[in-house]
């Protein structure tokens, strides 16, 4: 059998391993050597990548020199070497060509990998680039700095699969300090910085752009827009990745520009995940990945949103022409509405849980969620100010768009409380004798609404209502107008992630045209309080009723 080798098969590009089986192929990976000095680590990191892929494979390894390498991969006799990754395009372009396979031509290498060179590439074929240069010093930038007028600036790695430590600068002056760090941080090869590219701040809307190429012909795959949102403290950062199903105005020209800079780069096959701008001048690249987009995205989420999935169609490009040409004059049709959600940190918190885990799911676009679970062990996360910064992400997919962006919003009030939480001792709020009193008032003042059943961990004497403890809940025979939800020893103890499952199970007892009255004695004790249980019944589309002038102090909700 034939085989095709991945290179760094990680992230979304683990889904190649499927695809390469159903294409009649045997998957090899090779895996690079650690981009750190923690080795364990390392491997660990590849090991959850690796449980990620529901199939067979076979792993190489990268060697200690280029050309020990390629002699193993000349072994394997594959007929496509293939990136898993953008760390991987820089060794698979290069065995691909020794080997004489389909790719991009070699000498197209730099502008593929560098971000000044495929910027310096754009601007000889007259395309509108980004003003930077490389420096190799604080005086070298300040001098490029004056000399080019500039206003804010972005620091960045030279090489684009280097994602981390980009840093906007407003002024000349926060320019010099950063960049001064800079030279003392590891890039992702784990050697020093020598070398940063500054470039001007261009500020519009973002995008990214997946095509696939074959013998340099081009056709889009997905087209997404990103969405930023402003913190409390004045930051933007990124909320939302969103699919752009129908093009509004603008967006074909960035289309076609894209198609130029693909063919600027000199690309010839396979994937390309495009990040571009959109300001008042119209379109401008800000970098491109020679891989397929990443994220960790499962291929049913592809499928789900446009009919196909990114590792697919990159082999399609490659081994079906026919096939990719079809695809090729086809119009640009979506099947849903995609998004993901990136989990704002609104403080620096250790968390104890991760309620999200079990409200995410109960959403009518849910798809997945990348997020940990936290049961076992605390974790310290950063107040979010980059993409590094947020905690995880929800996928979110639905054929109605009026869904997506509700289940959006939703997701954008539980940040505060229901995503992570510090667990804080609500221990000192328990008054049972208050507790009681307050209860007696309500039970009397519901008794209009019909027959009402209290769930409750204190029996409540001198009140007309059958009452029952929550070990009960899934034994109770009979319907009822209304029920009372009175919990606090039985969760006062528990986790605030065992107190949100709990009470959404709970919740989906309740009969459609029934009434759910939560009093504080129960919500106090809820990660979010009134707002929290609020938002729970939201997560379970029930209806939030206005609130009675009298004694009924607390949440009313319904089923329809």
């Amino acid at each position: 059998m034939k085989k095709i080798v991945i290179v760094d098969c990680i992230s979304t590009g683990t889904n190649y391993v499927g695809d390469v089986i159903n294409f009649g192929f045997k998957p090899i990976v090779l895996e690079l050597k650690p981009d750190t000095s923690d080795v364990e680590e390392y491997n660990k990191k590849m090991e959850m990548e690796y449980e990620r892929v529901d199939a067979s494979f076979d792993i190489i390894y990268e060697q200690d020199t280029y050309e020990k390498t390629l002699e193993i991969v000349k072994k394997v006799n594959p007929k496509l070497v293939l990136s898993g990754s953008e760390r991987g395009v820089f060794l698979s372009t290069k065995l691909a060509n020794d080997l004489n396979l389909l790719c991009n031509p070699i000498e197209n290498l730099d502008a593929m990998t560098l971000r000044h060179e495929m910027h310096n590439r754009i601007a000889e074929k007259g395309l509108r680039y980004i003003r930077g240069k490389v420096v190799t010093s604080v005086e070298e930038a300040m001098e490029f700095y004056d000399s080019e007028s500039l206003g804010e600036v972005v620091l960045k790695p030279i090489y684009s699969a280097d994602s981390a430590n980009i840093r906007i600068c407003s002024d000349r002056q926060e320019m010099a300090g950063q960049i001064a760090d800079f030279f003392l941080e590891k890039n992702f090869l784990g050697n020093l910085n020598d070398r940063i590219l500054v470039q001007e701040r261009i500020d519009g809307e973002e995008y990214i752009v997946n095509t696939v190429s074959c013998d340099g012909l081009h056709r889009v795959t997905t087209i997404w827009k990103y969405h930023k949102i402003r913190t409390s403290d004045g930051a933007f950062v990124y909320d939302t990745v969103e699919s752009v199903n129908e093009l509004d105005v603008g967006e074909a020209e960035l289309i076609d520009y894209a198609y130029d800079v693909c063919d600027a780069v000199g690309i010839k096959y396979g994937p390309v995940h495009g990040e571009f701008m959109i300001d008042d001048k119209g379109p401008v690249l800000i970098e491109v990945n020679c891989s397929v987009m990443g994220g960790h995205i499962d291929s049913e989420f592809f499928e789900k949103v446009s009919g196909q999935h990114e590792t697919d169609s990159s082999l399609e490009s490659y081994l079906k022409t026919e096939l990719f040409l079809k695809r090729r004059m086809s119009p640009y049709r979506l099947k849903s509405y995609g998004a993901f959600k990136r989990f704002i940190v609104p403080k620096d918190i250790l968390a104890k849980s991760a309620p999200i885990n079990k409200i995410g799911p109960k959403l009518k676009s849910f798809h997945e969620i990348v997020f940990e679970d936290l049961i076992e062990e605390e974790k310290f996360y950063m107040k979010t100010e980059n993409v590094d910064t947020s905690c995880g992400l929800v996928f979110l997919t639905h054929k109605k768009e009026s869904v997506l962006r509700n289940d959006i919003k939703f997701l954008r009030s539980v940040e505060r409380n229901l995503v992570l939480s510090e667990e804080l001792d609500n221990h000192n709020k328990f008054n049972n004798s208050v507790m009681i009193k307050k209860l007696q008032l309500l039970i009397d003042a519901a008794q209009k609404y019909g027959k009402g059943i209290l769930i409750t961990d204190q029996t409540i004497y001198d009140v007309d209502i059958f009452q029952i403890g929550i070990e009960d809940v899934s034994d109770v025979e009979g319907e009822f107008d209304y029920v009372i939800i009175n919990l606090n020893r039985s969760i006062i103890e528990k986790s605030d992630y065992f107190k949100v499952d709990f009470i959404l199970k709970l919740l989906s007892y309740i009969r459609v045209g029934g009434y759910i009255f939560i009093p504080e004695t129960t919500y106090r004790f809820i990660p979010g309080q009134r707002k929290g249980i609020e938002l729970l019944l939201k997560a379970l589309d029930l209806r939030i009723e206005v609130p009675p002038y009298g004694p009924i102090k607390g949440v009313i909700a319904s089923k329809s």
